[in-house]
């Protein structure tokens, strides 16, 4: 009996890891760093899903999803209670899409009297498990309900950050949204780490607001707070033109320029991401 308990241990799969890709700032890379840090852990054999939970719909957009291959879009998961799954579209052999539609936008309304509203995401993953390596969560630039659910859910955040001074500003308000989700919602939620986009090594700025960033991380360790062992990574997403040619092809990254700097970058990235410490 206890061979066999050995055995049932040595081949216990990892957990899942559920990601969101959080930052209420629009352009910031959001979208362009769940779709293209998704394809490159697909391209190590991860089994990858996306889910847009964005009404604007640029992740959907990403990967040429159009409307006839849409059944089931994240906003019917939500509204209509259908099963994540359900809205699984597939993108290569390990990689699948939750897509969205414009009508994502009516779910903060429609679903404003419905008890428990924030865990509907949740509650519509778990009601027919499916397996992944990899769940990223492309959130909507704002703190309202569906960004809620994603958090909700998720047991991890990166932090998408343009480096100038603004961004800093905004960043209080994103801790203190983890902050109360994880007190009140989901008490496994951390922030994992914080990414600098459209980086510029040359910047004056840059090393600035690096700076600032690292003193605010290093003062929270040892504390009971979601980003006490958060990390700036040290992947920097580099500005490049293909990444933002790349959405209008259908493309990802690697299929669009797999030579290009933003290719190279959000390969490494994934490199960094797989070999963090995995935490349920």
């Amino acid at each position: 009996m206890a061979r066999f308990l050995v055995l049932a241990v040595q081949f216990t799969l990892p957990p899942m890891r559920i990601i969101a890709l959080f930052n209420q700032k629009g352009g910031v890379g959001k979208t362009t760093t769940t779709a293209n840090l998704g394809a490159a852990l697909a391209e190590s054999r991860r089994n990858v899903v996306l889910v847009d939970l964005d009404p604007q719909a640029n992740l959907t957009t990403h990967f040429g999803v159009d409307p006839p291959e849409i059944a089931v879009s994240t906003y019917r998961v939500l509204a209509d209670g259908l099963p994540l799954e359900e809205a699984f579209v597939a993108r290569g052999e390990y990689l699948r899409i939750a897509p969205s539609t414009t009508d994502l936008a009516a779910a903060e309304v429609e679903l404003v009297s419905v008890v428990g509203r924030e865990l509907l995401l949740r509650r519509m993953a778990d009601v027919r498990k499916f397996s992944a390596d990899y769940v990223l969560i492309d959130c909507p630039p704002s703190l309202g309900l569906l960004t809620l659910n994603a958090l909700a859910w998720a047991n991890e955040v990166i932090i998408p950050l343009q480096a100038h001074f603004l961004a800093l500003q905004g960043m209080a308000k994103l801790f203190e949204t983890c902050h109360l989700v994880r007190k009140q919602i989901n008490p496994r939620l951390r922030i994992s780490g914080i990414l600098l986009c459209q980086y510029e090594q040359q910047a004056r700025l840059t090393g600035e607001v690096t700076d600032e960033v690292e003193k605010f991380l290093e003062a929270s360790r040892g504390k009971n707070e979601p980003w006490s062992e958060a990390v700036i990574f040290e992947t920097h997403v580099r500005r490049n033109i293909k990444l933002a040619e790349a959405p209008s092809f259908g493309q990802s990254i690697f299929q669009y320029a797999p030579h290009s700097a933003g290719a190279a970058d959000y390969s490494v990235l994934a490199e960094e991401i797989m070999k963090m410490e995995k935490k349920p």
